[in-house]
């Protein structure tokens, strides 16, 4: 991406497509904060939020849509395959949450893009766990008692920690306000 920091209106060469652009005409801006962290943008936050509600809330459903496919039985391994794949997607409770769950990957990839990889990935999937939870829980899911709380305390622990780190290390790489351009 392309880190700019500077005032409206000045100009800078963008290592993307080679040419000098004033600040609000480039490709991939994302302004760093006093301290050089790269902040995401407000689109890149509810990019990440759209992605964990796509995964996090179809989770369950997928689940559901399972039911019944033990039932599928054929002679061999690979007929036995072709008839699961079958019963999966001839069945629309499990096909409409498949698609959704897999247009949520196609914004995630989206969003990785222009996103920091050491906050995208922790962000998106604890939220979508917590997400995973809340529905199951929704539609009458056992929560998994002590251990699951114990389960989401470490995670959420772990999460903080990668979050921890990346600021961490872009405080201690010395970047400062300033233009830093990468390809």
């Amino acid at each position: 991406g392309i880190y700019f920091d500077g005032k409206a209106g000045e100009s800078f060469l963008c290592n993307t497509c080679a040419v000098n652009h004033k600040r609000a005409h480039c490709h991939y801006i994302k302004l760093q904060n006093s301290l050089g962290i790269v902040v995401c943008t407000q689109f890149e936050v509810l990019c990440l939020v759209l992605v964990a509600v796509l995964w996090g809330c179809t989770n369950p459903f997928l689940k559901r849509g399972t039911e019944g496919i033990e039932q599928v039985k054929k002679e061999n391994t690979f007929l036995q395959f072709l008839a699961e794949v079958k019963f999966l997607f001839l069945n629309v409770k499990y096909l409409i949450p498949f698609l959704l769950n897999q247009s949520g990957s196609l914004v995630y990839y989206f969003t990785l893009a222009t996103t920091d990889l050491s906050l995208a990935v922790p962000v998106a999937n604890s939220l979508s766990f917590l997400l995973t939870l809340l529905t199951g829980k929704l539609l009458g899911e056992e929560f998994g008692g002590k251990r699951a709380v114990g389960g989401m305390v470490l995670t959420m622990t772990g999460i903080s920690l990668c979050i921890t780190s990346s600021i961490s290390e872009t405080e201690s790489t010395g970047q400062q306000n300033g233009t830093q351009l990468d390809p």
